[in-house]
């Protein structure tokens, strides 16, 4: 629990995410991060898709807080969509409503997701709406709802370790949706902090929509979840075009591969120069991942970089005690 809520307050810090952009990808996040331009994650997209892999694409932000910035990533996810139609890729895009405006102005950050619906729409490209913390949660969705009226190219996420999951679950059983357990430090107020529980809700919410949603992207590196749900599909007689198995990019590719053979899989590809964040979410959600991440990519370099990242994240703690 330490080192997750440890890489948890480092995912949070400013300071650390401007020093990661300087340094680039070279410090260890490559593996887990499809490059930091366009044509770079092109691709890794198409050497995805000769596996038989879709892909689900994110132009990493975080931290915008002036629309000059936001009004810079609807470019880069429109430019994205661009060269998704013009490469004729197999994939589709993932955005965060934060990094469009949402914590500037609800109004402006709905203009933008509207256009970037609106473009992708002329092209048969769907855009899911990540979820964010719980703060970011409601208005995200009163956005959503409000695009649906005029676009059927748009879906969502459910996170499991919510209490108000089934409840969201059942509104937008219509939508296309990616559940997942939650990749953020929730307050025991808003949602579940045992694993357990979070793993049966998990279960109950894939199981609901496979039984009664429009299509179901299971997002899981847990191989007993993975196993269950083979079973579930196979005792339902529900057939393989209603759902996903998902993982993220650059973690456990084999047996990405292995489920692709079987199973629609789409891969999550984030890129960009924003990439600290995401990467530090992704050590503390769960500990396999940091196994995984050991296994697949930590070298001399890597253990620098962590190293380096607490040591300026303990400093910073000490300068605003100051």
């Amino acid at each position: 629990m330490a080192l997750r809520d440890f890489f948890y307050q480092l995912s949070e810090s400013e300071l650390l995410n401007g020093a990661a952009q300087k340094y680039g990808l070279k410090l260890g996040a490559r593996s887990v991060v499809a490059g930091t331009t366009i044509p770079e994650v092109i691709e890794s997209i198409k050497k995805l898709n000769s596996q038989g892999i879709s892909c689900t694409v994110d132009s990493l932000g975080e931290f915008v807080f002036e629309e000059e910035e936001a009004i810079r990533a609807k470019e880069e996810i429109l430019a994205v969509i661009e060269a998704i139609h013009n490469e004729g890729v197999d994939a589709h895009i993932s955005l965060k409503p934060s990094q469009l405006g949402l914590d500037i102005d609800i109004d402006f950050c709905y203009d933008n997701l509207r256009e970037i619906v609106e473009r992708a729409s002329q092209y048969g490209i769907f855009v899911n709406f990540d979820m964010e913390n719980y703060a970011r949660l409601q208005p995200s969705f009163d956005m959503l709802q409000e695009l649906a009226k005029s676009f059927d190219n748009v879906g969502t996420v459910i996170q499991a370790y919510f209490f108000r999951a089934k409840e969201d679950i059942e509104k937008f059983k219509d939508f296309r949706l990616r559940i997942v357990k939650g990749a953020y430090k929730e307050p025991a107020d808003v949602a579940y902090q045992d694993k357990l529980e979070i793993d049966i809700n998990f279960l109950e919410l894939i199981e609901y929509h496979l039984l009664h949603g429009k299509f179901t992207s299971i997002a899981t590196h847990d191989h007993n979840i993975i196993a269950h749900v083979k079973r579930f599909v196979k005792e339902h007689e529900i057939p393989n075009e209603k759902f996903e198995f998902q993982m993220l990019y650059g973690f456990r590719t084999d047996m990405q591969a292995e489920l692709a053979r079987d199973f629609n899989f789409c891969t999550y590809v984030p890129f960009g120069k924003d990439w600290y964040g995401y990467f530090m979410r992704r050590l503390a959600e769960r500990p396999q991942n940091i196994n995984l991440v050991t296994k697949q990519m930590f070298n001399k370099k890597t253990n620098t970089l962590l190293a380096v990242a607490a040591g300026a994240f303990v400093l910073g703690r000490l300068t605003k005690k100051k």
